[in-house]
């Protein structure tokens, strides 16, 4: 399938904008369109590509910032929320969970300071500059959903098209949710799947994101738009599923013996894994998983975690594991991909 910047139609109304290559920051949002109705499927990382994509869709399809009627937010991190302010006339959607985390959540304008500071902190500093460099998050306000939902489901209507979300956090956060097209066989996962690049697990438990692998792989969908990367199948459900199991498993004998979440995380040998994209994500994920088995309910330093990504970004790359950083696409044009205008 092709992985090129901008908007693809995938049938029946449904499309998919990507953002190669999947790293830090540069998700995949999605589009459901029936009648004179439509839904987005997540925002991007900053106002400026929110609009960017927002004006893609409006030349392609005739939905833009002010004729689409729902957002759905797959989970609260703010490359899938930042750029809520610009759809104007549409109602916000989330689950209660990530209706929470959003407001828990370092905003944007802490990013923005931070950002700031970055020349001034070391290899720490130069690591953020390559993962969130690229971004703008200055002036951005973070709009918070409208209607949130406890439970595991809601179903919505886009037209006459039924759409289900279906919260299968926490796991990579607290509220993660699927987006599911079932007459179209559709399905958006926002960041319970990352294809060819590293799953991280800032909530867990792991198990709970196992289990949501296992439950994509008995529904009903032929193709999948996963929150980054190329989009996949069941087979790439398998492969996240995969690696969400062998780090448990290295985890847990690591626990096991003795050391600690992060002489864990630098004892793991990748394998195969290691030719994932940002493989220092490990980190924070072994860390999830000992916070579990120490029941461990402490704030976690969340800068502590991205200095230690850093310090494995710099041994990975040493050892030529992961995938080099490349700069961004440039903006997409109006057409980008898309084979049939609506």
């Amino acid at each position: 399938m092709r992985f090129e910047k901008g908007l693809q139609q995938i049938g029946n109304g449904n499309y998919a904008y990507l953002q190669p290559s999947g790293t830090w920051g540069y998700n995949n949002a999605g589009l459901i369109i029936d009648g004179d109705q439509a839904m987005l499927v997540d925002t991007l990382f900053d106002e400026r590509l929110t609009a960017e994509m927002l004006a893609v869709m409006k030349d392609a399809t005739g939905f833009g910032a002010g004729e689409i009627g729902q957002l759905v937010n797959t989970h609260a991190n703010g490359d899938h929320t930042f750029g809520n302010r610009l759809l104007t006339e549409a109602r916000i959607i989330a689950s209660a969970a990530t209706d929470h985390e959003m407001k828990e959540d370092a905003p944007p304008e802490m990013l923005a300071a931070l950002m700031g500071q970055a020349s001034q902190m070391g290899p720490l500093g130069v690591y953020l500059e390559e993962i969130f460099g690229a971004f703008d998050f200055a002036g951005v306000k973070l709009r918070l959903p409208d209607e949130t939902f406890a439970g595991g489901a809601k179903t919505l209507k886009v037209g006459d098209k039924t759409v289900e979300l279906i919260v299968v956090g926490p796991a990579h956060t607290g509220g993660d949710t699927l987006v599911y097209v079932p007459e179209d066989r559709i399905l958006y996962t926002g960041d319970i799947l990352f294809i060819d690049g590293t799953p991280i697990s800032w909530s867990g438990p792991v198990r709970n994101w196992i289990a949501a692998c296992d439950r994509m792989l008995a529904m009903d969908v032929d193709l999948i738009v996963p929150g980054h990367g190329p989009m996949t199948d069941k087979r790439g459900v398998q492969a996240n599923r995969d690696y969400l199991a062998f780090v448990e498993a290295e985890a847990k004998k690591r626990h096991a013996a003795g050391m600690d979440s992060w002489e864990a995380a630098q004892d793991i040998s990748l394998g195969a894994f290691g030719a994932l994209e940002d493989p220092e994500r490990i980190a924070v994920t072994v860390d999830t998983i000992y916070r579990e088995l120490n029941a461990d309910t402490s704030p976690r330093d969340v800068m502590e975690m991205f200095g230690r990504m850093a310090t494995l970004d710099r041994r990975y790359r040493a050892e030529g594991l992961g995938k080099p950083r490349v700069p961004p696409p440039p903006p997409a044009s109006a057409h980008t991909n898309c084979d049939h205008a609506h």
